[in-house]
């Protein structure tokens, strides 16, 4: 009988592998066959042949396994695997292991790649192998790119990951390697369904969520079953992230099921319903398992006994091979209904086209939601952290201002506002209202958010690393709070060009119409123009510790001189003869919108009139906090006056000086920063 000192256990992983893969395999054309995935070929009506029904299916197995190999091992050496900036030799060895399944991953991807085109012009592989039809199909084609993006990401990750030796490379691996994945996300049955955009939006979560889980799980049982030094770290380490990749995966595939099935029923009387409920029992099970996993395995681990991990992770990896298998096959069945004709626009927007605004108060900018994955798990998952921070500090006996959090929720709900209600759906049609969904990303949500002082709430909450052991979330925070880009980036210069700037560049080049053609697209936009927003506030009135930031009049300086940019930006749109994104508003059918151009001075309007609010609130703010600030270095002088009272009235003058001296010198060193 084995015991966890056994050195047979080890050897035991290859077959737990390989079973896993095979279980994969043989649950992806079982899936395929019960989906219907096997056509019957029909006389007189080319096919593709034998070798591209089942070969593909077996390709689009392999890809996701060894990308997910890859994610695995590259999350285990950038994070799981404690380590300083040079990669330890055990680091280095998983990064060859990252390597090797990212050099597997590219080979999949092109195999996958050319059995799709075969797939799709329904002729055999032997006549697609034509280099000048397959670079055709990669540039005309979505699902040729992606496939392409794809493999040409895996084959960087396997060529420079021979070579690095530094944590930094092996993170910006990691974000390459899961970036790579999501390409084939934005093509297939999602981006075909209605509402494409939660469905596009959802399975990109799904998919990086699927990633993180199982890739880690493969990583973490491969150190516990090789005995490895720090393996017990790597796991717990892992813990909080399986958690969280669990409740994504779990909330985007319903999101995705949702939207791809047209009733409850048909989950039980279709066969794409009955491979999601087959899904979902997987799921379920794997869940159970996770938690079986925190409260037993995870307290024997920490002790030494290795054994059980082992034994129930090894399950575990074998019930998510079957369940990716079974992904695989859901991809190859069409949805109930999927066959259903769109109209262009409905194509275009990922909805069909709202009804006409109307004159105010604009009804139906408040009746009009169209959910957003990204948005919805995004101020959900952001809310429930904050609020189990504040629990955290109230349960020790620490306060916390009520005004901080209540700014925090105020700035969650009035983004889920800007980007669910009907300033979305309106956002895609209207260039005014797309206008003012942008200005209260930019510059109402951010003033809020930044009074919320969430990393402030994190170093406070999350626990400090013991000595002498690995550095945890709240070190990490620290870290990135001082680090070099944040130092670049904050500088009231950089942070007020990128505020500004990134309007001009997105309005006045054809940036914009590329970004409306796409969800993907126009959900980075939003994204960034919240995140330049954040940058700019936290800049000027954040709370949060970060690097040295100048005196309150030289943010005040920074404020004053950066608006009138955004007003020469609002009126040169007022006053524009060319329409911007002209390329997306004409095809889009909205016969109700005759003077696109007047609707176009509307947004230069709105842009200049919400501008003016949020720029007052920051002065009386800044004032508010200057104020303060003052406030508190002179009860900082008085207290050094008291306790030197209590000697001789000498060490009181002396100390007086010594802090007006100090003060001085604190401002001198600010504004040389500044001109620095």
């Amino acid at each position: 009988m084995a015991t966890d000192a056994d050195p047979t256990r080890a050897s035991r992983l290859p077959v737990v592998l390989a079973g896993g893969a095979l279980a994969s395999v043989a649950a992806a054309v079982v899936a395929v066959w019960a989906g219907g995935g096997a056509a019957t070929a029909i006389p007189g009506i080319e096919d593709a042949g034998g070798l591209t029904t089942w070969g593909l299916p077996v390709a689009r197995t392999l890809t996701d396994a060894f990308a997910v190999a890859t994610v695995g091992a590259l999350l285990l050496v950038a994070v799981l695997l404690p380590g300083g900036r040079r990669l330890t030799a055990t680091q280095l060895r998983y990064l060859t292991w990252a390597a090797a399944a990212a050099g597997v991953w590219a080979v999949a991807s092109a195999a996958a790649l050319v059995f799709t085109l075969s797939d799709l012009f329904a002729q055999p592989v032997g006549k697609m192998l034509s280099p000048a039809i397959v670079a055709d199909f990669v540039t005309t084609d979505a699902q040729g790119r992606s496939y392409a993006l794809m493999a040409a990401s895996a084959g960087v990750i396997a060529t420079l990951c021979v070579g690095i030796g530094t944590a930094r490379w092996a993170r910006l691996m990691l974000v390459l390697a899961l970036a790579g994945l999501l390409p084939p996300a934005f093509t297939g049955h999602s981006s075909a369904a209605g509402n494409h955009d939660a469905a596009v939006a959802s399975l990109a979560l799904h998919v990086a969520g699927v990633a993180v889980w199982v890739g880690g799980l493969v990583f973490v049982l491969v150190v516990a079953a090789r005995r490895e030094e720090r393996a017990a770290d790597a796991v717990r380490r892992f813990s909080p992230l399986a958690a969280g990749a669990l409740l994504a995966v779990a909330a985007s595939g319903l999101v995705n099921a949702v939207v791809r099935l047209p009733s409850p029923a048909e989950v039980f009387t279709s066969r794409y319903g009955l491979l999601v409920l087959a899904k979902t029992v997987a799921l379920a099970a794997l869940g159970g398992i996770g938690l079986w996993h925190r409260r037993r395995t995870l307290p024997a681990l920490a002790d030494g006994r290795r054994g059980a991990f082992v034994r129930l992770a090894a399950g575990e990896l074998v019930l998510m091979a079957a369940a990716m298998g079974l992904a695989v096959g859901l991809s190859r069945t069409p949805a109930p209904g999927s066959g259903g004709e769109v109209s262009p626009t409905e194509e275009l927007l990922g909805f069909p086209m709202p009804p006409p605004l109307g004159d105010f108060p604009w009804t139906p900018l408040f009746t009009q939601w169209h959910f957003d994955p990204l948005f919805a798990f995004g101020t959900a998952a952001a809310a429930l952290l904050y609020l189990a921070g504040v629990r955290k500090l109230r349960a020790r006996g620490d306060k916390w201002p009520v005004g901080r959090t209540v700014s925090w929720l105020a700035g969650l709900a009035v983004t889920v506002l800007a980007s669910m209600s009907g300033l979305a759906v309106y956002g895609k049609v209207l260039f005014s209202v797309h206008m003012g969904q942008h200005m209260i990303l930019a510059m109402t949500v951010p003033i809020l958010l930044v009074l919320g002082a969430p990393a402030t709430l994190a170093l406070r909450a999350l626990p400090a690393a013991l000595k002498g052991e690995p550095g945890g979330p709240r070190e990490v925070l620290l870290k990135l709070l001082h680090s070099r880009y944040v130092k670049v980036i904050s500088h009231p210069v950089v942070a007020s060009v990128l505020f500004i700037g990134s309007a001009f560049v997105v309005y006045y080049t054809s940036l914009f119409e590329t970004l409306m053609r796409s969800h993907l697209g126009h959900m980075v936009m939003l994204v960034h123009f919240l995140a330049v927003g954040l940058l700019f506030f936290w800049v000027i009135i954040g709370i949060d510790p970060g690097p040295r930031r100048p005196p309150h009049l030289g943010r005040l300086f920074a404020l004053i001189l950066t608006m009138p940019f955004h007003s020469w930006f609002s009126i040169s749109l007022m006053s524009s003869t060319a329409l911007i994104g002209e390329g997306w508003w004409s095809q889009l059918e909205r016969p109700w919108v005759e003077y696109p151009m007047d609707d176009q001075y509307n947004a230069g309007a709105i842009a200049w009139a919400t501008g003016d609010i949020p720029v007052l609130l920051t002065t009386i703010i800044l004032a508010i906090q200057w104020v303060r600030s003052d406030q508190r270095e002179a009860r900082r002088v008085d207290r050094q006056i008291d306790r030197a009272d209590a000697g001789d009235p000498l060490a009181a003058y002396n100390a007086y000086l010594a802090g007006l001296h100090a003060r001085d010198r604190r401002t001198v060193n600010s504004r040389k920063a500044e001109e620095s």
